[in-house]
């Protein structure tokens, strides 16, 4: 059984590993440990900037997800952003992103508010696409370009 739950401070340090860890796997990308644990604590002490939920099996933290908001004046509305996904190696490919995601899914639709939901995902990382086209997600022809400052360049 998962359980999903809005993360607290207290999940701050295993956010911080489980983020650690996914730069790590999927983009073989080693993070600041300072900049990490301080970005997640000034989220979870701020929800202007973003929300954690959590995936929990048996007490244990299981997996994660961060919502981030983004507002579309040609939509009239929020667009929800998923970032951070991460599923901890011993509980992957058993449903706990789909039931992050459906929790998610199901309160960006009982906002009102809400217009859409997106995220980016590697473009090597077939697996991913073949779970987010799972949950009836799809391409949107878009492309990410960024120009990023701070030291986890």
């Amino acid at each position: 059984m998962v359980d999903i739950r809005d993360a607290s401070i207290d999940d701050a340090s295993t956010i911080a590993e489980f983020n650690a860890a996914l730069a790590s796997e999927s983009e073989d990308k080693s993070l600041d440990r300072s900049v990490l644990e301080s970005g997640v604590r000034r989220l979870l002490r701020d929800p202007v900037r973003g929300r954690y939920f959590i995936a929990e099996s048996g007490g244990r933290m299981v997996g994660q997800t961060l919502i981030t908001y983004e507002w579309s004046d040609w939509r009239d509305g929020w667009l929800w952003w998923i970032q951070s996904v991460y599923v901890h190696p011993d509980h992957r490919r058993t449903g706990v992103f789909r039931r992050l995601y459906g929790h998610i899914e199901a309160l960006a639709k009982n906002s009102g508010e809400v217009v859409g939901i997106r995220l980016y995902v590697e473009r090597e990382n077939a697996r991913a696409q073949d779970t987010y086209r799972s949950l009836g997600m799809r391409h949107t022809g878009y492309r990410v370009m960024e120009t990023e400052f701070g030291s986890n360049d």
